[in-house]
């Protein structure tokens, strides 16, 4: 059974090794991460060559995700670089502090003492830290110690609820994002957007961008990850901006409360999955990875339970970034996939009922996978020039791989996150009976198909000029 739920890994210092990467590249990565919040922009740079050169050799268009850092709100460091906090004890968070020790430490984020008041819950280095806001006076914040524990050098700060006014995009982030757009990456991942504004402010960043390099239109991510953007207003314009959503289970987890996160996920798929966005599931999914060759079955239930909320992609950050076994963490991770997805139910009947279809491309598409399914093809095949036709019928499970047949590299990799669209390179011909037997021909060659196989293809006419898909076709292959 081919795999339909798409994978992204994080490169690092464990996986640019060119032999490594073309290890996981092999075992099924679709897209990898570049984590903006590490590295130079020079790393970043070597590393998307490097990928790129990679998926030539291999004949398979990965896609490149910039995943910049964000308002990461972080204390500064330490004389000793460590301390250990107890509980009970008093802490202060100095603006002005240059050097911190068991009594204060400094902040990057000079607005905190203005976002916070008395009995705020902070929350520090991933929560495992926690301290409550006693007063604030000028560029101290007072605290006392509520749960204790080590903290270290630029450990992360989140105010229990969310409400830090933060800005989604820093000066950094700007910089980062017109570097990541001039490399030509595919995807651009905004970090800690409160609503729609602060993605359309993004948006209007790239087209910038874009434009400036004389690069083709990246596609914008949103991380969920505030308190504020789970709201239903703030989470549906951030949906409504971006074209595929993150659950970033980390930070949202800090802000709202580990036990509220896993409704949020299955929420927030369903809701990208009902306006035509992806989705990607990340954070610790297969964490212990890091350093076992196996995961946890706590981990392989948590990946295939995103599988069957309907996500369109799993991520691993740290196990391929800095992990001992970055390739058989992919092979597991795939394998679980795969068997999770023989447990999705085929809702087609019922997904299309009450649905008014305006646009004659969606209703041939949507139409393709009722027909495939009725008549248990084999493969449906998209012959497509934006993607928007292979976008549209992976919104909904179908046991039958749709195929998207395009002439452009850009939207191959474009696709690389919707789950069920495997991306082939197809040079067809205009005319439409040659065209026909150049996707039969493709299709048979890679092993899709076979003879007497039905295949349903979706195409537009007259071939070769743009415009919408507005043609449904039945193919027997002979």
């Amino acid at each position: 059974m081919l795999r339909a739920t798409k994978i992204i890994a994080t490169l690092g210092p464990a996986s640019e090794n060119p032999e490594v990467l073309k290890e996981m590249i092999i075992a099924g990565v679709d897209v990898v991460r570049m984590n903006f919040s590490h590295g130079t922009i020079a790393d970043h740079k070597a590393r998307h060559d490097l990928v790129r050169s990679i998926s030539a050799e291999l004949g398979k268009e990965v896609g490149i995700m910039a995943d910049l850092q964000g308002p990461k709100i972080r204390v500064g460091k330490f004389a000793e670089n460590k301390i250990q906090l107890k509980e009970g004890a008093d802490f202060i968070l100095d603006v002005n502090c240059q050097l911190g020790n068991q009594e204060r430490v400094g902040l990057d984020y000079k607005e905190l003492p203005s976002d916070v008041q008395p009995n705020d819950r902070l929350l520090l280095n991933d929560g495992l830290v926690v301290l409550r806001v006693q007063s604030v006076k000028g560029s101290e914040i007072l605290t006392r110690v509520e749960q204790g524990g080590p903290l270290s050098n630029n450990k992360g700060i989140n105010r229990a609820g969310g409400g830090l006014t933060a800005p989604a995009l820093t000066e950094k982030d700007i910089v980062d994002l017109d570097a990541a757009i001039a490399m030509g990456v595919d995807f651009l991942a905004i970090s800690f957007p409160k609503d729609g504004t602060d993605m359309a402010y993004a948006r209007k960043l790239a087209d910038a961008a874009s434009a400036k390099h004389k690069v083709g239109r990246v596609k914008t991510i949103a991380k969920v990850e505030r308190a504020e953007a789970i709201e239903t207003d703030a989470l549906l314009s951030i949906i409504r901006e971006s074209d595929g959503i993150m659950v970033a289970r980390g930070d949202l987890a800090i802000e709202v409360g580990n036990p509220a996160v896993p409704a949020l996920q299955k929420r927030m798929i369903t809701l990208a999955l009902e306006a035509d966005k992806f989705t990607i599931t990340a954070t610790q999914m297969m964490e212990s990875m890091i350093n076992a060759p196996v995961p946890t079955r706590a981990e392989v239930s948590d990946v295939a339970n995103a599988v069957l909320d309907g996500t369109d992609a799993v991520m691993l950050s740290a196990e391929s970034a800095a992990g001992m076994y970055p390739v058989q963490t992919i092979k597991a991770m795939a394998e679980i996939c795969v068997e999770a997805e023989k447990s999705d139910n085929v809702k087609l009947d019922t997904d299309f009922l009450d649905q008014t279809f305006t646009r004659i491309d969606q209703t041939i598409a949507l139409g393709a996978l009722f027909t495939a399914h009725h008549l248990n093809a084999k493969a449906i095949a998209a012959l497509t020039d934006s993607g928007s036709t292979p976008i549209w019928m992976s919104r909904h499970n179908i046991h039958v791989p749709i195929y998207a047949l395009t002439s452009k590299i850009s939207t191959q990799r474009a696709l690389s996150t919707y789950r069920n669209v495997i991306p082939l390179s197809l040079n067809y011909s205009k005319d439409r009976e040659t065209a026909l037997k150049e996707v039969e021909s493709c299709l048979k060659k890679m092993g899709a198909v076979k003879e007497g196989d039905t295949v349903v293809l979706t195409s537009g006419e007259p071939m070769g000029e743009p415009g919408g898909t507005n043609t449904l076709k039945i193919i027997h292959v002979k």
